[in-house]
């Protein structure tokens, strides 16, 4: 099952980024997320947290093993840029472009094993019609 989580105009250059990207996008996420803490890049920063982010993603809402966790793909896109200008001599600008990144992360894994909370459920309506079953003075 595929989980993403995208982050955008975020404020660090495509080219920075993918720098990062090539260096994790072998490993698998929570030990990636671990490498990022070591990696002094300005990049590293938020690209650490769309990965969280898809690790929350993918356990909390689609109930995936974070071990079993796998990137199928990380994308690093242009996002808006910012065009600023500084004056030379004679009058004159030269353009700054400060750009932005676009981040998609997007991991592939298998569903983890569920805790059998039907059993859970069918345990607890048990004793509930043993409790009114009592209340009514009939048995089960």
């Amino acid at each position: 099952m595929e989980v993403t989580a995208i982050a955008k105009n975020i404020r660090v250059s495509p080219q920075k980024v993918r720098l990062v990207v090539n260096e994790i996008k072998k490993m698998q996420p929570s030990s990636a997320v671990k490498m990022l803490d070591f990696i002094h890049k300005g990049a590293a920063k938020p690209l650490k947290k769309v990965l969280m982010s898809a690790i929350a993603n993918a356990t909390n809402n689609n109930n995936l093993d974070e071990k079993s966790l796998t990137f199928k793909e990380i994308q690093v896109g242009h996002g808006l840029t910012f065009k600023r200008y500084r004056p030379i001599s004679r009058g004159r600008v030269h353009d700054i472009k400060k750009r932005t990144s676009h981040i998609r992360v997007v991991l592939d894994g298998l569903e983890a094993k569920s805790k059998k909370p039907e059993e859970k459920k069918d345990q607890v309506a048990k004793d509930m019609n043993q409790k009114e079953a009592k209340d009514n003075g009939t048995k089960s």
